[in-house]
């Protein structure tokens, strides 16, 4: 018969229930042994049945009929065998052992015993103990005899104040509760000895009368020597004799001891004759205690205990048996079969001793039960030619002196035609490409014939494809597309047939197309692991992404404080640490299957700081270090640093000693004299800097002579007859001892001489009366108390320097352009530099433009040539200009005298850009210019190029008219023949024979009629230099403040119906002045009166200012000169009449804005030499100081222009 169709009888199903006969099975029953704990309310004595007809119940009580319902004090309940003792005093009569019968008309079915246990209060017995009285180093033994209760019980031995007996290899606690001594000591002498005995499961602990313990010691003794007690070879305190026999059952723990005495206190060793000791055997109590847990077969055997001290050992020897309670190797299974078979019922145990095997049928012994057809052998009963009336419930039990087992076996003789206990018309649904198992369980006698087919066809399923199993579950293999389809399990045997359909739908496997990869991610920062999959679009609501961690689900839902979430199939982990590290799985899951990928994140990390430091090898100056590193946090420790830190000049300051390759776990540290050390050592990895270690314990070295002599020696000469020697003087760790102090040598390496020594505590020494920069030999030699340090280097230096006291000769000067010329030389000799040659330079200046006879110096600039060179360019020159230059030799004391000053030309350039160009009128068909002749023409100005062009509203240009003006005097023009209200730019350039200089433009719009109004404008234009403008002042009770801007000033007035006076800074419209009438009477205004007081006192300064400047020659800052020659272009002019210029960048206006109430000082000269030639100024061996410029003088100009309105023709 099927396992599966036996199953059946015992009733799975509600239909079994209601249309099927079923044998009795007990469900539920209490365990073999049921403790009554005196804090438990009741006891319930469990026994449930199953059965059909349902089951009544009766009980035994020590194999005496026991009825529940008998006792009113017992709460029992309906239909059930369950009956609970409650906790009222009386437990006691309740003590026994119990088993429960549950029956119906087809058999019975009996529990396993149930012993109920009603312990009894543990109590030590009131006792009057004497003092023990022991004489000193002699053993004695404390009895426990702790009273019998529920195991587990444990002793603590303890005094009356509850503090624990120290227990060592001299003293300890048997596995009796005795308290063993090995030997009396003194201290051992007290009133309070507690043994104290521990029930955990009752919760109870009790205590034992204090004893007392007097130990006798021998003054006398003492008085004549320092050992009075005679030692002694080792004996037993416990087991007692030289052998003994241990009994143990499989799988409990096994507990030897030794515990011995003797003087001095013996060692225990344990040995197994003929094998090691188990691999899980351990030690405890100090050695005297042997423990195999969970002990085996193989753990039996003989056993030594060996006590041993300098005098001898003692032995004993431990025989070791384990028996085994009984073990099922069949036990009976309940079957159902058909009337007329033979049923064989099996049963057989092992155990040690081997069990032995009893049949009971419905409860009663088999042989009070006989029948005919039944015979028992060894281990099996046979029922020949069974019929209907043989079903009962057959008992098996097994025994031997360590426990017992029970079985019921269900044997159900009958025929039926097959029953279907599968669900009609189930849906199944299969993944393509893999199996599914569609389930067919059925009930019947004789067994049934089960086959598979599919859409109405009569044919069964054949093929490897496909497999029917024993159960009647049909296994479909390898699953395609073709498979969906409706199938038929149907089931016959002799009394007939069922069938039942059910539907298969196949759908497509889901798949991770983007798996979490591999990572390598830094402690603390944000790790992403990203998995996408697809799944069939039928289970879009039943489609779950989970995440694992080492096979643990992550717990996603608290996002509030999770560390972990999940965004667009991502999933992030923020601020990573070493807990995060691990194995990653994404599970992919639809309802018929799921996908896995995993990743591993490895977290990196900093090492971990390396431990147990270990110092070896000490020697005077150095000492072998040795450590353990600290976990790399895959990223493997590329070095060590080894640094240290000592107690004098520097305490609590760590220095770095040593770097360590990353492989090596140990350095030898070479040290100074002198020095008290201690150490610690760090890692490292890509990542960084471990911390640090512990420190080492303090390593101080020997004082010794010095190991090194000063570095870095620098040799100076500040003064011409002196050489200043400067060294880097010695760490004070690396005096190696007290009394430093250097030796200074020294002597000229020209001559043949002595060396001249000094001894020195100081880092510097002063050689006085030298040549001026001769050549010396220079040494410098350390020593201290312990003696000299190694011989010296010589070094080379030099005495002090002096200024050069030649001059260049044959300056010549070859002119590139008109502002750049090549300036060449002749070297000075060495011999007259006096020191080390820095360079050259050359300063010009400016004598006059070619365009005015009378000359005048302008300010000078200078050129720093650095190194030994004979020639340069000098750029940034005016061209049509006279120079003149001079060139002198410099060292690091200063500059030599100059050459004979040379004047050249150069030749002329373009223009610069005109600084006034503006549109004076437009008309419909006219506009009117006006400007100005650049500031510096750079030549004979030939005339100027004026061109226009139209710009239309779509902003394409027209072609390029262009008027050639000729005459250089023209500053004034007008265009004609414009297109009205037409936009046009205006470009002017001025000319040399060189060619135009830069364009200034101008954009206008011509009018749509034309105006009477400013027809022929009478106009002056007037400039002005270096002229005080933009004067300022504001007027309160208390103070009065005035202020202006200096700089280039161009004022244009235009005499018509306003009499207006308009006027201009270089870089734009600075005020207007005019209307000559203001309403009211403004002289009697005390603002204006304030007015007029102002300017009369400022025009006084003028005055003053102007004499001043005068007789300095006009010499001026670089930034004066600048803010001088201002671009006028860059600033516009916002006048509704005229046009804004095309670059109206808005610049700072430049200048200097002063207040009276602020003293006046004369602009700072901004050349890097004082005037012309000579100058004292230090400048250091690299040429600093070079490119420096000053610049350009400036001459006071006016001009005057009178607008005509005509044409030049």
């Amino acid at each position: 018969m099927r396992d599966g169709q036996r199953a059946h009888i015992l009733g799975t199903t509600a239909l079994s229930y209601t249309m099927f006969e079923q044998l009795p099975t007990i469900t539920a029953q209490s365990p073999s042994s049921l403790i009554a704990f005196p804090f438990d309310e009741s006891f319930p004595i469990t026994c449930e049945a199953k059965g059909n007809p349902q089951p009544a119940f009766r009980w035994t009580k020590n194999g005496v009929e026991f009825d529940p319902f008998l006792d009113p004090r017992l709460m029992k309940e309906e239909n059930s065998g369950t009956f609970v003792i409650p906790n009222k005093g009386n437990l006691t009569e309740y003590e026994g052992s119990y088993r429960c019968y549950a029956s119906n008309k087809l058999g019975t079915a009996i529990s396993k015993e149930i012993e109920f246990i009603v312990p009894s209060e543990p109590k030590f017995p009131k006792e009057t103990l004497d003092p023990v009285v022991v004489e000193e180093g002699q053993p004695f033994i404390l009895k426990c005899d702790p009273p019998k209760g529920i195991p587990p019980l444990q002793i603590y031995w303890m005094t009356i104040n509850l503090q624990h007996i120290e227990q060592d290899e001299r003293v300890s606690i048997g596995l009796n509760g005795d308290l063993y001594f090995s030997h009396a000591e003194e201290k051992d002498s007290r009133r309070d000895y507690c043994c104290y005995a521990a029930f955990t499961r009752i919760r109870t602990i009790v205590q034992k009368t204090p004893m007392s313990v007097v130990v006798k010691t021998s003054s006398l003794l003492y008085s004549f020597t320092a050992n009075a007690i005679p030692e002694r070879r080792p004996s037993l305190l416990t087991p007692s004799g030289d052998r003994s026999e241990v009994l143990m059952v499989k799988e409990e723990d096994l507990k030897m001891e030794c515990i011995a005495e003797g003087l001095p206190t013996p060692q225990v060793e344990w040995v197994k004759i003929g094998h090691q000791l188990p691999a899980k055997a351990k030690l405890e109590n100090h050695g005297k205690l042997l423990i195999v847990p969970r002990v085996e077969q193989e753990d039996s055997g003989k056993y030594v205990c060996k006590a041993k001290n300098r005098l001898g050992e003692a032995v004993h020897y431990f025989t070791v048996r384990v028996d085994e309670s009984p073990e099922w190797q069949f036990e009976p299974e309940s079957q159902l079969s058909m009337i007329g078979s033979d049923v064989l019922i099996k049963c057989s145990a092992s155990g040690i001793p081997q069990p032995t095997t009893t049949w009971s049928v419905n409860g009663v012994p088999l042989h009070e039960s006989p029948a005919a057809n039944r015979k028992a052998f060894d281990d099996t009963i046979v029922l020949h030619n069974a019929k209907a009336s043989d079903s009962a419930v057959y008992q098996c039990e097994a025994s031997n002196q360590h426990g017992s087992l029970l079985s019921n076996a269900n044997i159900m003789i009958m025929n039926l035609q097959p029953m279907i206990l599968t669900q009609e018309g189930e849906n199944y649904s299969a993944v393509e490409g893999k199996g599914i198992t569609m389930h067919c369980k059925v009930f019947s006698s004789p067994p049934s014939e089960i086959t598979w087919s599919r859409d109405d066809s009569s044919e069964s399923l054949e093929g490897p494809q496909f497999t029917v199993h024993d159960n009647g579950s049909l296994e479909i293999y390898n699953v395609e597309k073709g498979d969906a389809a409706q199938y038929t399990c149907m089931a016959r045997n002799t009394e007939g047939f069922s069938a039942i359909n059910a539907a298969l739908y196949v759908k497509d496997p889901t798949r991770i197309w983007q798996p979490p990869e591999n990572q390598q991610i830094l402690i603390g920062t944000m790790a992403r692991l990203s998995c996408l999959a697809e799944y069939d679009k039928s289970f879009s609501d039943d489609f779950e992404l989970l995440w694992e961690k080492d096979d643990t689900a992550l717990n996603l839902n608290d996002t509030e404080h999770s560390r972990f979430f999940v965004q667009d199939g991502v999933l992030h982990i923020t601020n990573v640490s070493h807990r995060d590290q691990g194995v990653y799985t994404c599970v992919a899951r639809s309802p018929v299957d799921e996908a896995t990928a995993s990743a591993l994140l490895m977290v990196l990390d900093v090492p971990d700081a390396p431990e147990d430091l270990v110092l070896s090898e000490r020697k005077s100056k150095s000492v072998k270090l040795k450590w353990i590193p600290g976990d790399d946090h895959n990223s493997s420790t590329t070095e060590f640093i080894i640094q240290f830190e000592e107690s004098q000049w520097e305490p609590g300051n760590w220095k770095e000693l040593l770097h360590v390759p990353g492989s090596h776990n140990s350095a030898l540290l070479k040290l100074n004299g002198h020095v008290d050390y201690r150490f610690r050592v760090l890692g490292v990895n890509d990542v960084g800097t471990s911390l640090p270690s512990e420190p080492t314990e303090r390593y101080k070295t020997q004082p010794a002579a010095p190991d090194k002599n000063p570095e870095n020696i620098k040799i100076e000469g500040h003064l011409p007859h002196e050489m200043d020697i400067n060294w880097e003087p010695l760490l004070p760790i690396e005096h190696n001892g007290p009394g430093l102090e250097y030796k200074v040598s020294y002597r000229r390496q020209d001559l043949e001489e002595d060396w001249v020594e000094h001894m020195v505590k100081r880092h510097s020494f002063v050689v006085k009366n030298t040549p001026t920069f001769v050549p010396y030999e220079i040494k410098i030699q350390t020593r201290n108390h312990q003696g000299w340090g190694p011989e010296p280097k010589i070094v080379i230096g030099y005495s002090g320097e002096d200024v050069p006291s030649a001059a260049p000769e044959d300056v010549a000067v070859e002119v590139s352009n008109g502002s750049v010329v090549k300036v060449s030389w002749i070297r000075v000799h060495k011999d007259k530099v006096h020191g080390h040659l820095v360079g050259y330079r050359i300063n010009f200046w400016r004598l006059r433009s070619l365009l005015n006879s009378k000359k005048s110096h302008g300010d000078k600039q200078t050129l720093t040539v650095p190194g030994d060179r004979n020639y340069s360019t000098v750029p940034g020159l005016m061209p049509f200009s006279e120079y003149s230059l001079i060139v002198m030799a410099f060292n690091g004391r200063g500059n030599g005298p100059g050459s004979h000053p040379l004047n050249f030309k150069t030749p002329e350039g373009v223009p610069e850009r005109n600084p006034v160009f503006r549109v004076t009128d437009v008309q419909r068909h006219t506009v009117s210019l006006l400007w100005t002749p650049p500031l510096e023409p750079n030549g004979i100005l030939t005339g100027y190029l004026l061109e226009y062009q139209l710009f239309n509203d779509t902003e394409e240009v027209g072609a390029m008219q262009m008027v050639d003006i000729s005459n250089p005097d023209t500053t004034k023009w007008t265009l004609r023949d414009l297109e009205p209200v037409s936009k046009y730019m205006i470009y002017l350039r001025s000319c040399t024979t060189v060619g135009c200089g830069p364009v200034i433009s101008q954009e206008c719009t011509t009018a749509l009629e034309t105006s009477e109004y400013s027809k022929n404008p009478k106009i002056q234009l007037s400039v002005h230099r270096r002229a005080l403008h933009n004067i300022g002042s504001a007027v309160s009770d208390s103070f009065l403040n005035i202020s202006w801007v200096y700089g280039v000033l161009y004022c244009i007035y235009e005499e018509d119906v306003s009499s207006s006076t308009i006027c201009y800074h270089a870089h734009g419209l600075l005020f207007f002045s005019g209307l000559a009438s203001i309403h009211g009477g403004i002289s009697t205004q005390g603002w204006f009166i304030g007015l007029m007081c102002a300017i009369a006192l400022l025009t006084l300064i003028v005055l003053i200012a102007c004499f001043v400047n005068r007789n300095k020659g006009g010499k001026y800052s670089v930034k004066e000169k600048e803010d001088l020659h201002p671009d006028v272009e860059s600033q516009g002019m916002n006048d509704d009449t005229f046009c804004e210029y095309s670059d109206n960048d808005e610049k700072p206006l430049k200048g200097s804005q002063r207040s009276l109430s602020r003293e006046i000082k004369a602009g700072d000269s901004g050349d890097s030499l004082v005037d012309y030639g000579d100058e004292d100024a230090q400048f250091n061996e690299d040429g600093s100081f070079i490119g420096e410029y000053a610049g350009r003088k400036e001459k006071k100009m006016s001009t005057e222009l009178k607008a005509t309105g005509e044409t030049p023709g």
